[in-house]
């Protein structure tokens, strides 16, 4: 299950669709991490911890998989190279009884340590799987997990309109929805909090700052008259369509063709699909149409937003033609500095998206191939 609508996501999903539409860029897009042990089918995370304190990773058969893709690492290589060594071992028909997951064993370590090191893993699988993890292997599969891409911002948060990094004035975004890229195209672990803790507050004394300064611009005649409108067409519509069928055909299609890996023929599958999913949004048709504490309502507009989102992941992942950090091109394996050590940036042109390229600074650390 493609969760595109995992915490994260939804919860600025809707912020960076929302400018997305009103004619700001988007940035990266095509650079989204996937955690290699979401629980199956339900993508709650299953913390590196548990690996960290030797849980193993086993296909269909009881293999120690990760030795062959990662001889010295092992389980505890990076989250790409760990989600694309899952996603190949069900692929070729070993995981776990020919489904499409695989195993997170930690039956092998004292259940003390499982107990004291990793209450909340013990709490999850037993609530939702009714599994003790000192007795049996937790169902794991990769898990759609955060958006290295976003908001274009500068240091201070300010939103930026171009590849020159001319700012919006007034508009600030910080937390995942924005994009400073300290990421590039694969974060690290732990580093997410960088994006809140130190760019929300850097944006937020930048914004203190302008606010003094700032003269209050002139509003134009209903400004909220777009947004109106997106909500009542929702509440009004007639159609036969339900939120939770096209939701769920987002998510499995976006797992199957641009997820873990990608090629040409997958992204323009899914760029067709995604059209057909955009025409069959407009026939949504709610069974709740009141407007306090609606949240089929909101439900739906966050769909349209998850839409919008998918739409920008899969157009710039066609266009990078290459492999780099957590976007895995099968049909161009290598990272190609000569050609795309660039961000792309993402503008909707009514209901076609036009891309420009943006130049990365390099600063102290020049780039590498990554060994070990």
């Amino acid at each position: 299950m493609y969760k595109i609508t995992s915490n994260a996501l939804t919860l600025t999903g809707d912020g960076m669709a929302v400018v997305y539409r009103r004619g700001v860029p988007l940035q990266d897009m095509e650079f989204f991490q996937f955690h290699p042990t979401g629980i199956y089918k339900m993508g709650i995370l299953i913390t590196e911890a548990a690996r960290g304190e030797g849980g193993i990773l086993r296909n269909d058969s009881g293999e120690r998989f990760m030795e062959r893709y990662a001889p010295t690492l092992k389980d505890l290589a990076p989250r790409d190279m760990v989600s694309r060594a899952i996603y190949k071992e069900i692929r070729e028909g070993r995981g776990i009884g020919g489904k499409d997951y695989v195993h997170l064993d930690l039956t092998h370590l004292d259940p003390k340590v499982i107990r004291e090191k990793l209450p909340d893993i013990t709490d999850f699988v037993e609530t939702y799987l009714g599994i003790d993890p000192a007795k049996q292997p937790v169902p794991i599969q990769p898990t759609a997990h955060y958006a290295m891409g976003g908001i274009p911002t500068n240091s201070d948060a300010e939103v930026t309109a171009d590849e020159t990094g001319t700012v919006v004035p007034g508009l600030y975004a910080a937390g995942e929805c924005a994009c400073v890229s300290v990421h590039g195209a694969n974060r690290l672990g732990t580093n997410s909090l960088v994006d809140i803790i130190v760019f929300g507050r850097r944006g937020g004394k930048a914004l203190r700052e302008h606010v003094k300064r700032a003269a209050l611009p002139p509003l134009p005649d209903d400004p909220e008259g777009m947004s109106r409108s997106r909500i009542e067409r929702l509440r009004s519509g007639r159609g036969g369509e339900t939120v939770a069928r096209i939701r769920a055909e987002l998510q499995a299609e976006m797992m199957d063709r641009a997820s873990v890996f990608r090629t040409e023929g997958s992204l323009k599958e899914m760029l067709g699909i995604l059209r057909g999913l955009k025409e069959r949004y407009g026939e949504v048709r709610l069974q709740d149409a009141g407007a306090i504490f609606n949240t089929e309502l909101l439900d739906a507009f966050e769909l349209g937003c998850l839409l919008d989102l998918a739409e920008v992941t899969v157009t710039g992942a066609l266009a990078r033609a290459e492999s780099r950090g957590a976007h895995c091109r099968e049909d161009f394996p290598k990272r190609d500095d000569a050609n795309w050590l660039k961000h792309t940036l993402a503008y909707r042109k009514g209901d076609r998206i036009e891309l420009k390229l943006k130049p990365v600074v390099i600063t102290r650390f020049q780039p590498q191939e990554r060994k070990y």
